[in-house]
């Protein structure tokens, strides 16, 4: 025993019958194995899926939450109310009026084909590209925007799913063409893009709404929530519809007579700086501004710069006088027509010889002013042209005004102080031009022109903030230079412009274009231009006229005097200025030339001012849905607009008194809402009883 191992059959190598008889361990079975690799990756697979829920709930919970309102949410912005535009006696020049937009929703469109089928013909549209907008993969396409009233009933009527209308505000120009390059226009998307709607747009324009749309997983709308629009600003403005309608008027027919490319007239009040009236020609519709070029949406008073020619030795003469240099009464030596400057011989426009100062401004003699100019000198010259506001922007609340050229002294060569002298060498914009005469007009003070009366926003109106005057002229100088001007009138280059009833004053021009292809002045292309002012001693408007390369007759006194005379003798007589001259022919006075031109003419062979006899045929009958146009010839002015607008018409007065003119005629068919143009004129008796105060 001794020694010995205690399981002697072992040999002293294990414990026997522990684990049996098998000398090794056993091992897990195939489907053993199987069970913990599945459970292995479900332990993978459901922290995976806890990490990935952890993930989306904590960290990426707003990315998926916008994704998910992109699918549910449709957002619509709704463009607001512009603000109305108005004239300065209240009268609507640009509103804006609500009309249907169509949308669609295409996850809600069963037949494309079939839809786009039936709205092409009404929309007047391919109907391939409304099957394009139709199948776009996005919860919402427009199908098409601002929609005339009876379009809209059409599209209804065929109750197509998936089709719908959204209100929106569309621009309306109830007076057409009238003051177009001055309102401006709006895009489809109601942005100003031109005129006063641009200048003004963020005024204007308003707030957007939004109209928020909320849909199923299948796309359909369920709800609708809606935060309105805040409408814009209510825009007054210095013009004055029926001044305008008149300047407008008169431009039209002289650029048309003179076959000539384009045309500007503007009126001003001298004495506050007021724009009643700012034309141009061509012209356009802004309710269709893409039918129009754009040479006729151009602002020709603000835009353009011409050279003025003689109607700048209004300044020139004014510098003069105001520096004590010469006297109406001096006597200059014109040389019969011909002068040196700077070694250039400049040549007048006829050979003058002895004149006084205020012959050389009657009859417009380039040498005559050229020597008054030479006695101011460079430097003392420049200062009076930019005080008299040339080579600088007025500031008038209108896009894309010109400042005009005007060269320092520094840069002048030896002659170009007598080229400025007599108008050249010198870039104005009709506006500055006329702004500088008004100066004279007003005794000496410029006041910057303004177009803006009051903005009416959120409640409160505030008026433009026209700035303070700034006296360029003694008053003196104003005075005394103000009949030198109407010297012009009676007895000089403008006697075209004489009035009925009323002292003027004024200057023609006449300047050469300058060749683009040369670049020498042209000896077949002009700008013929007259600027003036009446009454002569208490001025109540100043108009200024532009007639761009007329052909034929070019010089100012022949095709722009005229047409200032025109409209000058029917705003005095408008505005109710007293007359200040005795009546020459009494049966005229304050009667307004009917007969020359007919803009847009309310029924085909409708004559401004022609008095029914009874010769005239009897009017067909009135069209469905018209009324026939009443009798308003003799009537005075309250009763004959009463009567307009007891027919819901709206009536545009020229002049004071009885009605002696109409358009349309007696009996010709109007809708309501259509203008009726009424020709008033002072009573017989009443004209050759009434006079002003002496000459």
């Amino acid at each position: 025993m001794g020694g010995g191992s205690l399981f002697p059959e072992q040999g002293g190598r294990g414990v026997p019958g522990l684990i049996g008889q098998n000398p090794q361990v056993a091992r897990p079975s195939r489907s053993q194995r199987r069970l913990w690799a599945l459970g292995a990756l479900g332990c993978l697979w459901a922290a995976a899926v806890v990490g990935r829920l952890v993930q989306l709930q904590l960290f990426e919970v707003r990315h998926f939450r916008t994704l998910a309102l992109r699918q549910q949410e449709r957002i619509i912005e709704t463009a607001p109310e512009r603000g109305t535009i108005l004239d300065r006696n209240g009268r609507p020049l640009a509103v804006s009026l609500p009309v249907q937009s169509c949308f669609a929703v295409p996850a809600e469109i069963a037949n494309p084909d079939l839809a786009a089928g039936l709205l092409a013909p009404i929309l007047e549209m391919p109907a391939a590209q409304l099957r394009e907008r139709l199948t776009a993969r996005r919860g919402f396409v427009w199908v098409a925007r601002r929609l005339p009233p009876d379009v809209v009933a059409r599209i209804q009527a065929l109750n197509l799913r998936g089709i719908y209308f959204e209100p929106e505000m569309q621009r309306f120009y109830p007076n057409g063409t009238l003051a177009a390059q001055v309102l401006g226009f709006v895009d489809i998307d109601g942005h100003g893009q031109a005129g006063i709607e641009y200048a003004l747009d963020r005024e204007i324009a308003g707030r957007p709404g939004r109209v928020l749309l909320l849909a199923d997983g299948r796309g359909r709308f369920f709800e609708r929530r809606e935060q309105p629009a805040q409408p814009g600003a209510r825009v007054q403005l210095t013009l004055d519809e029926t001044i305008q309608y008149i300047a407008e008027r008169e431009l039209a027919q002289a650029v048309t007579q003179a076959h000539a490319v384009g045309g500007t007239a503007i009126v001003q009040d001298p004495a506050t700086g007021d724009i009643l009236a700012m034309a141009s020609w061509p012209t356009f519709d802004p309710n269709r501004p893409g039918a129009s070029l754009p040479a006729s949406r151009q602002n020709r008073a603000v835009s353009d710069i011409y050279e003025p020619g003689s109607t700048f030795k209004i300044v020139t003469l004014g510098a003069a006088l105001d520096a004590g240099l010469v006297r109406p009464d001096d006597v200059v030596d014109c040389q019969m027509g011909r002068i040196t400057v700077g070694g250039r011989v400049i040549h007048d426009w006829k050979r003058f010889g002895l004149l006084t100062v205020a012959q050389v401004l009657a009859h417009s003699s380039d040498v005559g002013a050229i020597k008054i100019a030479l006695r101011l000198g460079p430097d003392a010259f420049y200062r009076y042209i930019r005080a008299f506001g040339f080579g600088q922007r007025t500031g008038i609340p209108l896009p894309w005004e010109s400042p005009g050229l005007l060269r320092p002294p520094s840069l002048w060569s030896a002659s170009s102080i007598g080229s400025l002298a007599m108008g050249q060498e010198v870039g104005v914009t009709a506006l500055q031009m006329v702004t500088a005469v008004s100066a004279v007009a007003a005794g000496g003070l410029w006041h910057r022109p303004r177009i803006v009366r009051t903005l009416e926003q959120r409640g409160q109106t505030v008026g433009s903030g026209a700035d303070a005057p700034v006296r360029v002229l003694r008053p003196e100088t104003a005075a005394t230079l103000a009949h030198l001007m109407e010297g012009v009138v009676l007895e000089g280059t403008g006697r075209s412009a004489r009035l009925e009833g009323y002292t003027a004053a004024g200057k023609t021009g006449t300047a050469q274009k300058v060749d683009p292809q040369t670049g020498r002045y042209s000896r077949d292309r002009y700008v013929a231009s007259f600027v003036g002012f009446a009454p002569l001693n208490n001025p109540a408007v100043t108009i200024l006229v532009v007639i761009d390369s007329p052909v034929g007759p070019h010089h100012g006194g022949e095709v722009a005097a005229p047409v200032f005379q025109r409209i000058a003798q029917q705003v005095l007589t408008y505005l109710g200025v007293p007359r200040d001259l005795p009546l020459q022919s009494p049966g005229r006075a304050g009667q307004v030339e009917t007969a020359k031109i007919q803009p847009r003419p309310a029924a085909p062979g409708a004559a401004p001012g022609r008095v029914p006899t009874s010769e005239t045929p009897a009017p067909d009958p009135a069209p469905p849905g018209t009324l026939a146009m009443p009798a308003l010839i003799g009537q005075p002015a309250r009763q004959a607009v009463a009567e307009c607008l007891r027919l819901h018409l709206q009536p545009v007065l020229v002049g004071s008194g009885v009605a002696v003119g109409q358009d349309p005629q007696p009996g010709a068919a109007v809708r309501r809402g259509q203008r009726v143009t009424v020709w008033l004129a002072a009573p017989a008796s009443a004209v050759a009883g009434g006079r002003g105060g002496g000459p």
